[in-house]
């Protein structure tokens, strides 16, 4: 096959009567994707940077790390610094590809142009599998959020999570614009949360302030077990969750195809990520440690919640409970206005069903968020039936599909990077340090990930032990699909 056409896209510059000679001689065009065209470019710059923002802080930290610190101890600010600087290598590769070619298919988009249309088949339905489960665990999350105020306890958890997967709903099939409104605004919610809480800490360890009783600073950590008070297996049995606090970096790549200036805005977003890492996750973390002994966090309790109740502030649950809903709202939003492109450039090469390629009048892809929300109704379903245990069944399989995710992006820049050397596209300037080297350990880390999971008898076992059930429903799913891709592919190939 040749290298600058590719199953599902046409090139971008007519390829004329060059042959393989001349292709190594200079850098091919780069691969255009049919399932781009028709989109609006309505995302701001200020709208891209704070996706990127709220891509990196959520549910994971708001409420996770609370369960997270009563069991790994001070050292979940390691983990979370560990998993942080994949995260950004990830997101890095990924940026490097969209400088090549803006694409709103994103890593699937680049996963048919440099893995073939089995690799994008793969990556986008294990995306989808990701986002339709996490969408699941959203609804469900605020639901229960919703039910901390006692106005809302008479109403059913099945009811609440329904209203709010309705109402994200509408938004995302208004207009683009409207989405990158409201998640600028969710994240401005979360990192103004944040920032708050971080300031108060930095007063309470400036001033030696009590907090429950207890004088913060290094002593919390020094005098109750260290930074490992457990020893090193939970801090890795943390990580599965570590990752999925993670999970939504890559959405970056996916609203670069619905901006302007991608070339300017997506360098900007990325390189942020690193820093913003650091100071949410890792610090903030590092100071709810310095704060309070690790054993006063708890599992079913926002650790904000834990710290801001033992200072005797008031109402001090409701407004990080109205956070945590805040950024459950984002996740969910993102989630479906993601798998909604996705599945559009899946749609146009044939791997996924041929309603998800449709668009409004708004140029919104309504047939794959349609199809998102479907999945998510399965959760109303869970939430009805088995309400205590709704949201631990789906987290586990939405974090297998942000492992895949995160390998496919990696795979798709090794190519890349290869293709590059061989002198048949060329690589931008912003780049992933150290390639290959980079995704080489990157993989072995997520895949490492994946591999623990198995020292967690209760939860991460019965994870590993879906993977061979997911495989074998991919490989029957391409059977079903795989004369219809080569229709779509063949029927490109005979284009002008």
């Amino acid at each position: 096959m040749n290298n600058d056409v590719v199953q599902g896209a046409i090139p971008s510059q007519p390829g004329g009567g060059d042959g393989p000679a001349a292709q190594a001689a200079q850098p091919a065009g780069p691969a255009r994707d049919a399932g781009d065209t028709g989109y609006s470019k309505d995302l701001k710059p200020r709208h891209i940077n704070m996706i990127a923002i709220g891509g990196a802080i959520g549910t994971g930290l708001f409420l996770g790390a609370g369960g997270r610190l009563a069991s790994a101890g001070p050292a979940l600010a390691l983990a979370y610094a560990v998993c942080g600087l994949f995260a950004f290598f990830v997101v890095k590769a990924l940026g490097e590809m969209v400088l090549h070619r803006p694409s709103s298919g994103s890593f699937v988009s680049y996963s048919r142009e440099f893995l073939g249309e089995k690799g994008a088949y793969v990556a986008g339905w294990m995306y989808f599998l990701n986002w339709s489960t996490t969408g699941i665990a959203d609804i469900t999350a605020i639901a229960l959020y919703t039910h901390y105020w006692s106005f809302f306890t008479p109403v059913p958890q099945w009811v609440l999570a329904l209203i709010a997967l309705a109402v994200v709903l509408a938004v995302n099939m208004i207009s683009v614009k409207i989405f990158g409104e409201l998640e600028f605004w969710f994240a401005v919610i979360k990192v103004a949360a944040l920032v708050v809480f971080m300031l108060v800490g930095i007063v309470l360890l400036a001033t030696q302030h009590p907090v429950g009783g207890s004088t913060p600073g290094i002593g919390q950590i020094v005098d109750h077990g260290g930074l490992f008070p457990n020893g090193l297996m939970p801090v890795v049995i943390v990580l599965q969750g570590v990752v999925f606090a993670y999970s939504c970096v890559e959405l970056v790549g996916v609203t670069a195809g619905e901006t302007a200036e991608p070339h300017k805005v997506v360098p900007k977003a990325v390189n942020a990520i690193m820093w913003r890492v650091g100071f949410f996750y890792v610090g903030s973390v590092l100071l709810l440690a310095l704060l309070l002994p690790w054993g006063e966090f708890s599992d079913g309790e926002s650790p904000f919640v834990t710290v801001l109740s033992r200072l005797g502030v008031p109402f001090a649950g409701d407004m990080m409970n109205l956070v945590v809903l805040t950024a459950a709202m984002s996740s969910l939003n993102s989630g479906l206005y993601s798998t909604g492109r996705i599945l559009r450039s899946m749609a146009v090469s044939g791997s996924a069903p041929k309603f998800t390629a449709r668009m409004n009048r708004s140029q919104v892809p309504y047939g794959g968020i349609l199809l998102t929300a479907a999945v998510c109704v399965v959760g109303v379903g869970l939430n009805y039936v088995v309400p205590g245990k709704a949201f631990e069944i789906v987290l586990n399989i939405a974090a297998l599909g942000i492992v895949s995710t995160w390998c496919t992006i990696m795979l798709c820049h090794l190519v890349f990077v290869r293709r590059a050397r061989q002198g048949l596209v060329e690589r931008p300037a912003f780049r992933l340090p150290f390639s290959p080297w980079t995704e080489y350990v990157t993989i072995a880390f997520l895949v490492g990930v994946v591999v623990l999971m198995w020292n967690d008898p209760e939860v991460g076992r019965s994870t590993v032990m879906l993977v061979p059930v997911i495989a074998a429903a991919l490989v029957a799913g391409w059977f079903a699909v795989r004369r219809r891709v080569g229709a779509v592919a063949a029927g490109e190939r005979r284009e002008p």
